[in-house]
């Protein structure tokens, strides 16, 4: 199917998606990294399968997106694999611990339906842009130290993932466990697949050089192994995967006893970090292409394809970026893409699934390796350190948070330096005083506009948010303490004193009864200074409540003007002249 645009703006268009592309990863919609996810969430590789079979099927006929390719992404199924393994040793208790990962699909699935139904999707926007670029950026380093185990063909590995932990298991083997077969095959396509995803790249018509490399390198790299049977000199391979589609795992579930707790609590992260992904996936393409995107309908249709996924033998699956972009790029419009997919990896299931078998751990690991390097975005963390100190500070805590902890807690921190930020912006609103630009009836920030020059026993206040009982002691107590400031400064200077305080209320939307309260205080603590209470443009729900609680009685309502000029104007003669 092709572009109906010019080529200009088709260009353009690519670039936006190749961007996207580089920045989350190459998950081409092909069953060797589905595979390799799999083993991200300690699974059997056949899981990874099933979970690009049922879940796509689902989504296309429920989903509100043209452009999302569905699937297992890096990101969530470690998250997955390290939240169970803490529950559960995949390797001494493998059926508990597939259970288990059913349990937490079947319960992130309810997760996210349950968002949709009842609205609630802005919830997943607690999780700012900053704390997603540097928990993903964590997490690429964390998933890259993982594959060591397969790159270097170390046996004795450890099962923790901060960064400590995985380099002290890698050093302790260099002698006795790393295999240098392993080594040359995997660095080989490792350099292969850097060296295709540069060209795709750097030659925007040839995307789909970055594409079939994997494919390529899995070719190449399984029939190397077979035909030197690399296998019997110490080069692991994936062996078995299982043929057939999907089977039930609807019996599979707890839904009685001590784990469906774990379950539902590991669903519940799973479930908003896939759907993170997903919406961003979902807005990012549709305003591409200008059209709308339902995000209730789209959490809905996760939530299902998730649900039905846990009975089928399926693990938390989600929308990616690359795939999406790949989709996007090979001119795909519609979400048939999803059905397209799902009947490949069909076939290979039924069909391809014993070509595997020679397959070595190395090249997934390979290619793995090169899909989340590019997670790592340094471009953006560097625009967040020059825009918001405190945005970068949230970005680098969910960053070391992940690598030198572990995914949850690098998680944990994010939310909760995203949480702080939103609580000391509420609790510490911003102020100003005002100045009148010279020759006009306008009034500004004299920080901002230096020429702005305040009026003579006038202080003019903006208070820029609503007032309500998390900051209104705050708003009283600065006013309070500039109008003490400039007291102490007009004194020294022998200058006239401040007779009234205005206070600009167009940007308060919203008041509630302890800031009528602190309005009150404040009003107590000017009356003893003899200074004058003055209220300009406040908004109907503000007035509405001043009438209610009777403060416009208290100040008098000849104290409350339209505009900060027809305050000013009444009480300060001279100005009105100036203006004039």
């Amino acid at each position: 199917m092709g572009h109906s645009v010019s080529d200009e703006h088709d260009a353009k268009e690519l670039d936006i998606a190749s961007h996207h592309s580089s920045r989350r990863g190459d998950e081409f919609p092909s069953v060797h990294k589905d595979i390799g996810y799999a083993k991200l969430a300690n699974l059997d590789p056949q899981y990874g399968l099933y979970s690009s079979f049922v879940p796509p099927l689902i989504y296309a006929f429920m989903g509100s997106s043209r452009d999302i390719a569905i699937g297992p992404v890096a990101v969530v199924s470690l998250l997955l694999g390290t939240l169970l393994q803490n529950e559960i040793d995949p390797v001494a208790n493998p059926v508990e611990y597939r259970r288990l990962a059913f349990t937490a699909t079947f319960f992130a699935g309810i997760t996210q339906a349950t968002l949709g139904f009842f609205r609630l999707g802005f919830l997943i926007d607690f999780l700012s842009h900053a704390a997603i670029v540097g928990f993903m950026g964590g997490a690429a380093i964390t998933i890259a130290l993982q594959q060591l185990k397969g790159f270097l063909g170390v046996e004795n590995f450890t099962k923790k993932t901060d960064i400590v932990s995985v380099m002290r298991s890698v050093w302790g083997s260099v002698h006795h466990g790393w295999n240098w077969q392993t080594i040359l095959i995997g660095a080989t396509f490792l350099a292969f697949l850097l060296l295709a995803k540069y060209i795709g790249k750097k030659k925007k018509n040839l995307f789909w050089v970055a594409a079939i490399a994997p494919l390529i390198s899995v070719i190449l790299s399984t029939f190397f192994v077979y035909i030197t049977h690399a296998d019997r000199h110490g080069v692991q391979i994936v062996k078995h995967i299982k043929k057939g589609i999907n089977p039930s795992s609807v019996d599979q579930i707890y839904f009685t006893g001590g784990y469906v707790g774990k379950g539902f609590r590991i669903g519940i992260v799973a479930g908003m970090i896939a759907l993170t992904e997903a919406v961003a996936i979902g807005r990012t393409f549709a305003a591409m292409k200008d059209y709308q995107l339902d995000g209730n309908k789209e959490m809905v249709a996760l939530g299902v394809m998730n649900v039905a996924g846990s009975m089928t033998s399926c693990y938390v699956a989600t929308g990616s970026f690359s795939r999406s972009a790949v989709n996007y790029m090979a001119g795909c419009q519609t979400a048939v893409s999803n059905i397209v997919m799902s009947a490949v990896v069909c076939l290979t299931l039924e069909l391809i699934t014993p070509l595997f078998k020679y397959t070595p751990n190395a090249i997934l690991s390979s290619i793995i390796i090169s899909a989340v390097i590019s997670l790592i975005d340094y471009e953006a963390a560097h625009l967040i350190w020059k825009i918001d100190k405190l945005d970068f500070f949230a970005c680098i805590g969910a960053f070391f948070g992940v690598i030198f902890a572990s995914v949850e807690i690098g998680l944990l921190i994010s939310v909760a330096i995203s949480f702080a930020k939103i609580l000391l912006q509420v609790t510490r609103p911003r102020t100003a005083i005002l100045g009148n630009l010279p020759r006009t009836a306008i009034y500004r920030n004299v920080e901002q506009y230096p020429n702005a020059k305040k009026v003579p026993g006038i202080m003019i206040v903006r208070v820029d948010s609503a007032i309500y009982f998390s900051n209104s002691n705050y708003i009283k107590e600065r006013i309070l303490r500039w109008l003490g400031d400039d007291e102490e400064q007009l004194k020294a200077n022998n200058q006239s004193r401040i007779e009234y305080l205005i206070v600009e209320m167009s940007p308060v939307t919203d008041i509630d009864t302890s800031g009528i309260h602190a309005m009150e205080e404040l009003h107590g603590s000017l009356q003893k200074r003899d200074i004058q209470l003055v209220l300009a443009n406040p908004g109907q729900v503000v007035i509405d409540k001043l009438y209610a609680s009777k403060f416009t009685e208290v100040i008098g309502q000849d104290k409350i003007f339209l505009t900060v000029a027809d305050a000013v104007m009444t009480f300060s003669p001279k100005m009105r002249v100036e203006e004039v």
